[in-house]
């Protein structure tokens, strides 16, 4: 009876021992294989983290390329200095996994000469080699290092899925025995305390000794239970954690991801999915597709059904940054799109759907071409300063003998006329020019702080009788006093420009609305539209009913010479001179129109500080003098213009064509009052240098600059220099006179 007792409760305590050591191991393994799971969730953060500081990387030295910002040079570095410690953390992590390391360490030197290439491509940006430039294009090695490096973190992100997979069904084959372990000793000890309890009924003493054994054995066993079962729940949580942050990630990303089957079934979408494309869940891509027209990145070529992202990764294509224009047919704005995409492989290898990763990059977009139309127009202007001075020169000398002409052919009517004509065909070139300077910002301002509301209404009474009784004039001003920091003679030309177009889209009538308001752009307008300064400004805009404009005709609107009027209606320089102005101001132009419903055009103009500044008085009456003029001008016809023009008005002349000759004069004891000199002149020295060297040789010397057009010389920042007096070519001879007399009366400057 006791060998009985004894043996049972051997293999009682046996099969709890054997119990406890598998709830222990099993405990063990289902801890390490939670850290497992916690690693590789880590390790795949880190790759995709590692990815990200590429692109961003990749990123800044495109936006470098493109723009040259400071800002793009110091997040490239900022990103660069954060990839070795990434590549170095990322390696650490796979130590256990030689393949895994083995790929990353050859993907590291990769990914250096990637971001070396892009640095080099910075610097010698920086520098202007073009030749370093060109040579290093064409290599083309950074896609391809890029592209190679892309695809090996793909790869170590597979093989990472991979192991969590495996490792998941470890933890849960894992929990499963264990609880089989626990369920199964739970049984065999209830069978042993029964047969324990059926000997005890043959002797009292051995059943109390049996039975407070077993009751010892059960609740050693309960315990141990009810442990495990603790474990479990703990695993468990940390699993569903794990779960949650991979979900967390997948929906704050702000790409929208869509996982579709093999028929094109959305299976699983985040919430940009939803808001970017309006896919969500239980949709088909092939319906979808009916709702708007998708064309290739030039916005022109339509794709075709067999070229569709989802068509072409169920086909098991893989691509990165397949770019797409999609224009939906509910009227809501275009999106250009850059798409990644992905087959799923079942067990067998067969594809059994895809993942499809879209990126909106509309608004990048729209800022590179913002930026292209503003380089274009730049060296337009640039082109058109270059050519004005030798045209300025030739319109001074045929303004100047017309107006001569005129004046001595009173006797005879005909020639008269016939001089008049050819008056007034230089005077219009002299105002295509002068409207191609401004476009070109070389126009000389003379900005002052003018009262805003105050010249708007009295521009909106200049309006009235040159658009007609049928154009409405309306005004809409904001309250208070509000001043800018503009030309006002520029300003009432801008607006005037403005109104006649407007007029000529209405041509059956309508209302022009002008507008003030005080307005702030912020730094999110600031980087949906090239150079503009965020900050405080004054708007004016000009509003119409009129016929409104296309797409494209907006875009093309301040080219100059671009019109959408009949041959002989117009010159297509009114916008530009407009945007030349604006520009050169310090502000920002915007053309807001719809085909059908009219046009608004808004400038937005450097703010003035303080009130408004006094109307200069009334300019002297063209009169002549007895003092000495020293021109200096290198055009020969129009120094033997200005000379004889000046010896008309009674003053006498001196001249040179250049600073050199000038200054030999000058060192001969030459005697004059006021040096007349060109800013433009050869020989290797301005006019405003011209006149610093003759200011220390004769201090107190009376200048007067004139050109064809301003340069960097005596204007700055839009505006000519203080204390400059400048007379604009072409010029007539009342200009010319009233303009000597301006300066021999001024205090002669130290």
């Amino acid at each position: 009876m006791i060998a009985t007792q004894r043996v049972i409760l051997g293999a009682g305590l046996a099969i709890l021992l054997i119990i406890t050591a598998a709830s222990i191991a099993l405990d063990v393994k289902s801890r390490s294989d939670a850290a497992w799971v916690s690693q590789t969730v880590q390790i795949q953060k880190k790759i995709s983290d590692l990815r990200v500081l590429l692109r961003r990387a990749e990123s800044a030295a495109r936006g470098y390329e493109l723009y040259r910002s400071p800002g793009f040079s110091d997040e490239f570095q900022a990103v660069h200095a954060r990839i070795a410690p990434a590549l170095a953390d990322l390696k650490h992590d796979l130590r256990d996994n030689p393949d895994q390391v083995a790929l990353l360490e050859g993907t590291e030197p990769l990914a250096m000469r990637r971001i070396e290439i892009a640095a080099t491509a910075m610097r010698l940006r920086a520098e202007n080699d073009q030749a370093g430039i060109a040579a290093l294009n064409g290599r083309a090695e950074g896609r391809g290092l890029m592209d190679t490096v892309m695809g090996n973190l793909d790869h170590l992100s597979t093989e990472e899925e991979r192991l969590l997979n495996e490792r998941s069904r470890d933890s849960r084959r894992t929990s499963i025995v264990l609880l089989g372990i626990d369920v199964a000793g739970a049984v065999l000890i209830l069978l042993l305390v029964a047969l324990v309890m059926r000997e005890s009924r043959r002797t009292t003493g051995e059943l109390q000794n049996s039975l407070e054994q077993t009751q010892a054995a059960k609740a050693a066993l309960e315990e141990a239970v009810a442990e495990r079962t603790e474990h479990l729940v703990t695993a468990h949580d940390e699993l569903r954690l794990s779960v949650n942050v991979l979900q967390s990630t997948f929906r704050s990303m702000a790409e929208a991801v869509l996982v579709i089957d093999a028929e094109g079934n959305v299976l699983l979408s985040n919430p940009a999915a939803e808001r970017m494309l309006q896919h969500r869940a239980g949709m088909n891509l092939s319906n979808l597709r009916a709702l708007s027209d998708v064309f290739h990145g030039d916005g022109v070529t339509p794709l075709k059904a067999d070229e569709l992202p989802s068509k072409r990764v169920l086909r098991g294509e893989q691509f990165e940054e397949l770019e797409m224009i999609v224009r939906p047919h509910s009227g809501n704005p275009p999106r250009h799109l850059m798409i990644s995409g992905r087959p799923m492989r079942d067990a067998q290898g067969n594809i059994s759907g895809a993942v499809l990763v879209y990126h909106d990059a509309t608004t990048s977009r729209e800022t590179e071409r913002q930026l292209h139309q503003s380089q274009k127009l730049d060296a337009i202007g640039k082109l058109t300063g270059g050519v004005a001075h030798d045209f300025n020169n030739m319109l001074t000398v045929i303004s100047g003998n017309t107006e001569t002409l005129v004046e001595s052919l009173k006797d005879q009517p005909e020639l008269q006329r016939t001089a008049r004509l050819i008056d007034d065909a230089a005077e219009r070139c002299a105002e295509l020019i002068q409207h191609l300077l401004a476009f070109a910002r070389r126009q000389p301002l003379e900005p002052r702080n003018v009262e805003i509301n105050a010249a708007i209404s009295d521009i909106a009474k200049l309006l009235r009788p040159t658009l007609g009784e049928q154009i409405q004039i309306e005004t809409a001003l904001e309250q208070g006093q509000m001043t800018a920091h503009i030309d006002p003679s520029r300003l009432t030309n801008a607006v005037l420009n403005m109104a006649i177009n407007a007029r000529d889209a209405m041509p059956n009538g309508g209302k022009l609305l002008l507008e003030t308001q005080r307005v702030v752009l912020d730094e999110a307008y600031a980087q949906a539209n090239a150079e503009v300064q965020p900050g405080a400004y004054v708007m004016v805009a000009v509003s119409d009913t009129g016929t409104g404009m296309l797409p494209d005709v907006q875009q093309k609107a301040f080219e100059p010479f671009f019109t959408t009027k009949e041959v002989g209606k117009g010159s297509g320089l009114g916008l530009s001179m407009v945007y030349g102005f604006v520009k050169q101001s310090g502000g920002h132009i915007k053309i807001y129109s719809e085909e059908g419903h009219g046009t608004t055009i808004k400038l937005y103009l450097p703010p003035g500080e303080g009130t408004s500044d006094v109307t200069a008085g009334v300019a002297p009456q063209a009169e002549g003098g007895a003092e000495t003029i020293f021109v200096v001008e290198d055009d020969t016809l129009v120094r033997n213009f200005v000379t004889a023009q000046l010896q008309s008005l009674g003053y006498k002349t001196v001249a040179a064509p250049d600073g050199r000759a000038a200054l030999q004069l000058i060192e001969a004891g030459q005697p004059f009052d006021l040096l007349f000199t060109d800013i433009v002149i050869p020989g290797g020295m301005s006019g405003r240098e011209l006149a610093e060297e003759v200011a220390r040789r004769r201090p107190g010397v009376r200048v007067l600059y004139t050109s064809g057009y301003t340069d960097n010389a005596v204007v700055h920042h839009g505006k000519l220099d203080d204390g400059v007096m400048l007379l604009t070519k072409p010029y007539r001879r009342n200009q010319l006179a009233e303009m000597i007399r301006k300066a021999l009366g001024r205090r002669a400057a130290g």
